[in-house]
């Protein structure tokens, strides 16, 4: 029996902007009630969750001859997992800190260690605060300078603000009544009598930063700041010396920095960078100077500076570090002796290790066309060791302790694949690809040795391109699963994300948003011409803003995809622009412009708004995913684009949409959970290929 797919209802919801008037049939699933669906997903309207499940029951039918399949991958990927294991300590004066993992265990366990002893104390242990909930996060787990107490943030529905709680390490007792609505933030005072916590306003906003006393008659909290500006959030660091607590105000192209004085934090904020559009600054200290990576004074792609700390001058500033044009530096870290720099050269991360006393600079070596490098903070400014991790997406990753002074590396550990596995088999390539203005694009190639090279392969291609964000060269064991079944992955690096530079970001933003999707297209052209696939063979994947650029895709050049897979997708684009209520919408104008108070905004949005452009046309296989408490891209936008191109499209092709209703924008959190939602993928991309017979080369 054919198995028909739900259709939801029309009810017309008219708007104008500049006047321009259009006519949103399925805006109805939004919900007028969002704010509490968001925060208590049990408040969904009746017709609404109808429909989603509708189209979840209809997902679980057409993948339903998949199950095995997916139970298969499941297995293979997990057994890629070391179930047992442990991170590489941080050692802090006379202890250890670590995360461990637990056979089956869905969740890390914080610990501590006596260096001397070795006696191990459970900080957290997520597996036991998860039980009975649906939905289990931790957002951060913060001990005490005096290792006598631990303060943690959980979130038990996906919607990003957390469950703040603190205890006595010693004893588990909680030391603080449980508070609500916390960011991500927390910053412990080095005497541990009280720390500070972020809390986020009813638009998922970190809008306000409180100070909490710990006491015996009970714990007081003060105000220290809130930023009433919408279009702002604020986020805090310690510095690496622990003497000032960085507490910044920012957009994605502004922010404003004040300190707070940890020795006398009563003297309560000092304002070092007023905020300037434009400008942004990261800051730390060292000796008696502050340190800033910024990209004032027309350094795009960022300098570093030092400013004499001085209760009433911070504008003598002199730079550490000058700005080169095409190298982009992305983070600092600083050591008593030494100041460390992450940056991008020539579309390919660096390390850069400067001595103080010298100025001598000297750069991390290592080898490949593509791979990944990150900086893993240690506690210890004191000393000379810089720990980093490197991979490729055909090397595991590895964990170094690199010796500044003398200049020797040891590697501290080695990513498991206890199923085994041989980086001999695979390739890992960087091509570019030739832009239709004459840029060259980025394009980072996975394969097997043996991957045919006519163009029968099917490739799935991946980008993101939105808000200066890069994606790393790195390593995946679950993508194993795709590229042993002939699979060719591929990651376009195109404008709107920062390989090649802030430039890079810049021309892939606002009015030159229409780089990112030609930039994808172009991409996909070398590749086939390459032989790397061939046209119509080609999965497009990307999620949230990546999603967007997906939906676009699916308008503008259909048929040079066989299918795609959009994730939590940003499509309702210019609806969700307009709407100033919606979380995050105020911020987001800088990126993709203000469609209200700005008519070019508005037209440019509509012209390529993924959910605005559904056309009558043939569409290849699509599966979309969203999360009912996404407060990021929220659940009606997949929803409504579904239903949209349910109602367009003249294929008879696969359209499913999965929504989580426990989760948000992440998925689900537990590690093998998210296994089981990568099987579900890799198996829809096997269905969609005709390769279904586990084990088959495609």
């Amino acid at each position: 029996m054919k198995i028909m797919p739900p259709v939801a209802r029309k009810k017309k919801y008219n708007s104008t902007f500049h006047g321009d008037g259009r006519t949103d049939n399925y805006a109805w699933l939004k919900g007028e009630n969002w704010h509490s669906i968001i925060n208590n997903p049990s408040s969904l309207k009746p017709d609404i969750r109808e429909y989603l499940i509708a189209e979840n029951v209809y997902t679980d039918q057409m993948m339903s001859d998949t199950e095995q399949l997916q139970s298969n991958i499941y297995k293979e990927i997990r057994s890629r997992i070391k179930e047992n294991d442990v991170t590489v300590p941080v050692i802090d004066g006379d202890y250890s800190y670590y995360q461990r993992y637990e056979e089956g265990g869905e969740h890390p366990i914080y610990c501590q260690q006596e260096n001397e002893t070795g006696i191990e104390t459970i900080l957290l242990d997520g597996n036991e605060e998860a039980q009975g909930t649906d939905f289990f996060d931790i957002g951060f787990c913060h001990y005490s300078p005096n290792h006598k107490f631990v303060a943690f943030g959980v979130d038990v529905k996906g919607s990003e603000k957390f469950s703040l709680r603190a205890r006595e390490i010693e004893t588990g007792e909680e030391i603080i009544a449980r508070l609500e609505n916390v960011g991500s933030d927390l910053v412990w005072l080095p005497d541990s009598k009280s720390f500070l916590y972020v809390c986020v306003d009813q638009n998922h906003r970190p809008a306000s930063i409180w100070q909490c006393f710990l006491g015996g008659a009970g714990e007081k909290h003060k105000k220290l700041y809130e930023e009433t500006n919408p279009q702002y959030f604020l986020e805090m660091r310690l510095t690496e010396d622990r003497r000032f607590i960085v507490i910044n105000s920012y957009d994605h192209v502004t922010s404003e920095i004040s300190l707070l004085n940890t020795g006398h934090p009563e003297n309560g904020l000092s304002l070092i960078f007023p905020r300037e559009t434009g400008t942004k600054y990261i800051v730390s200290t060292h000796a008696e100077h502050l340190i800033a990576l910024t990209n004032c004074d027309g350094a795009e792609d960022f300098k570093i500076i030092q400013v004499p700390i001085s209760k009433d001058n911070f504008t003598r500033s002199s730079d550490l570090v000058p700005h080169e044009s095409g190298r982009l530096i992305l983070k600092m870290q600083l050591f008593q002796k030494f100041l460390v720099r992450l940056e991008y050269w020539n579309a390919l991360p660096r390390v850069i290790v400067r001595e103080w006393e010298t100025g001598e600079e000297f750069e991390l070596e290592v080898s490949g066309e593509a791979y990944s490098l990150e900086l893993n903070i240690t506690s210890q400014y004191f000393s000379n060791i810089l720990r980093f991790s490197y991979s490729s997406p055909s090397i595991p990753t590895e964990i170094f302790d690199f010796d500044m002074h003398t200049r020797l590396k040891t590697i501290r550990k080695t990513q498991e694949i206890p199923c085994g596995y041989n980086k001999k088999n695979y390739s890992t390539r960087r091509l570019f690809a030739q832009a239709d203005d004459g840029e060259l694009i980025p394009v980072t190639l996975l394969y097997r040795n043996d991957a045919p090279r006519d163009g029968s392969a099917p490739l799935l291609l991946y980008a993101y391109g939105a808000y200066g964000l890069d994606v790393p060269a790195s390593f995946s064991a679950k993508r194993i699963s795709l590229i042993d079944r002939g699979f060719i992955f591929a990651i376009a690096h195109v404008r709107g994300g920062i390989e090649k530079g802030y430039r890079w970001y810049k021309e892939g933003k606002l009015d030159k948003k229409h780089n990112t999707f030609s930039d994808f297209i172009s991409v996909a052209n070398m590749l086939i011409k390459r032989g790397f696939t061939r046209y119509g063979y080609i999965t497009a994947h990307g999620g949230s803003a990546g999603g967007m650029l997906i939906g676009v895709t699916l308008n503008q050049n259909p048929d040079i995809l066989k299918a795609a897979i959009a994730e939590v997708p940003f499509v309702d684009v210019l609806n969700t622009m307009c709407d100033a209520s919606l979380p995050l919408t105020p911020i987001e104008w800088k990126e993709w412009g203000d469609p209200i108070n700005k008519t070019a905004d508005y037209f440019r949005l509509l012209g390529y708004s993924p959910y605005e452009n559904v056309r009558q046309k043939n569409y290849p296989n699509i599966l979309v995913t969203a999360g009912l408490t996404d407060p990021r891209v929220t659940y009606w936008e997949p929803a409504k684009w579904v239903a949209k191109l349910r109602a367009f499209k003249r294929d008879r092709n696969i359209l499913i949409l999965k929504t989580n209703m426990a989760a948000g924008h992440s998925g689900s959190p537990g590690r093998f959970d998210r296994l089981k939602e990568t099987a579900f993928n890799y198996a829809f991309l096997l269905k969609i290929y005709g390769k279904m017979k586990d084990g088959d080369c495609c």
